[in-house]
């Protein structure tokens, strides 16, 4: 899911990849059009779209990037994630490729598609379907997404090509999900040349309503500032949140029949250290 995650244009940068290489005659070979990159991260609190994906515990997080000169663009990332939130799983592993460009100016686009996977996580491990027959469905989800930007501001749209993590008759929907939109408005306005201020709003529309007639539609939000530091390194501190208290608070527990519930959305202050290479 979305989360610390460095654009594959900027770590290209940060990467301090040559521009040039020279050849044996002192000539300037042509730079290469492929780029490949990889990250590291430890947060404080995994935070996808505002709510909480480790039960308010660390992760540790790390991904490796390719990108071409035409905008052509792919990946690799994961995550370790809680049980409670995803039954019989503890981590994430996403794959994503796609195109950036330019329309000119100051102006970009993106297009591309998401995959989110939790291997060996499924609903029917739940600990309430120890006694009870639960029929089998994974929270593995496919988007596909287009954006566009302008300078340090940028649109995406996301639509889900499946079920949205699980959502459905079978995990207390009203109906199938697939279709859910989210809409990403973030700003990433840099104050200094190592030092940026980072703004976000989004938007969960889903495709249909709880089976209890409770909206799951919400909006979460973050206010933070990043710092770059020589050798790669970076480091970020955000508040994030989201609202809709009536379905994201006293979230019971999958992984566990003890009352353990907590409150997803509950708004927290995010620290964040990486690296990428």
């Amino acid at each position: 899911m979305r989360r610390v995650k460095v654009n594959v244009l900027i770590l290209a940068g940060l990467a301090g990849l040559p521009a040039i290489t020279t050849t044996a005659y002192g000539e300037e070979a042509p730079a290469s059009p492929h780029t490949f990159t990889s990250n590291v991260n430890l947060v404080s609190d995994y935070r996808f779209r505002g709510l909480e994906q480790t039960w308010g515990q660390p992760a540790l997080q790390g991904g490796f990037d390719y990108s071409h000169a035409s905008g052509f663009y792919a990946g690799v990332w994961g995550s370790n994630v809680s049980g409670n939130s995803y039954p019989g799983g503890s981590l994430e592993l996403d794959l994503y490729a796609g195109y950036n460009g330019k329309l000119g100016g100051d102006w970009g686009w993106t297009i591309g598609g998401y995959g989110y996977y939790y291997p060996g996580s499924d609903y029917d491990k739940a600990a309430a379907c120890a006694t009870s027959t639960c029929a089998s469905q994974t929270p593995d989800t496919v988007e596909l997404n287009a954006g566009l930007s302008w300078k340090w501001i940028s649109y995406k749209l996301s639509y889900a090509a499946t079920d949205y993590f699980g959502a459905n008759t079978k995990t207390g929907y009203a109906d199938a999900t697939k279709g859910t939109l989210y809409q990403d408005l973030s700003v990433n306005y840099p104050i200094l040349s190592d030092l940026t201020i980072n703004l976000h709003i989004g938007m969960t529309n889903y495709a249909a309503d709880l089976a209890s007639g409770v909206d799951p539609d919400y909006t979460d939000y973050k206010i933070g500032v990043t710092k770059t530091f020589t050798g790669g390194w970076n480091a970020s501190i955000a508040y994030v949140g989201a609202n809709n208290d009536t379905a994201y608070t006293n979230v019971q527990a999958l992984s566990t029949t003890a009352p353990d519930t907590r409150d997803v959305n509950q708004a927290t202050v995010v620290v964040q250290v990486g690296r990428t290479f």
